[in-house]
């Protein structure tokens, strides 16, 4: 898949894996891990990279909080929105609470390959 068709798909909420992201952003996209913080939870440069990779990337292309929960696939909808007063996937759980307001990066996590 190529990066357009995954943002269309976003942009309209169609159904997406985690996995299919990461796919999209590996082919694409040169990563740098990175600390970063996500509401109340601070992430070091090799704690849950695969938020960080997301959230980096919907940054970029300026998605909606609802269309970068999206992203995370079954994670959001079957696991976190399935235990409305459960603790797993703690960063989805965040950046539900807190939206773009409270994400920030130490430094540069993804770079369009040349």
């Amino acid at each position: 898949m190529q990066v357009e068709q995954l943002l269309e798909r976003a942009r309209a909420l169609e159904p997406i894996q985690f996995s299919e992201l990461m796919d999209v952003i590996e082919q694409y996209y040169e990563f740098t891990p990175t600390a970063f913080r996500n509401g109340e939870l601070s992430n070091s440069e090799d704690q849950n990279q695969g938020s960080c990779k997301l959230l980096a990337f919907a940054l970029q292309h300026q998605l909606s909080v609802e269309q970068t929960l999206n992203l995370f696939g079954d994670y959001y909808h079957q696991e976190v929105l399935g235990d409305p007063q459960g603790s797993a996937h703690g960063n989805i759980r965040a950046f539900m609470r807190s939206g773009w307001e409270g994400v920030s990066f130490a430094a540069e996590p993804l770079r369009l390959r040349a």
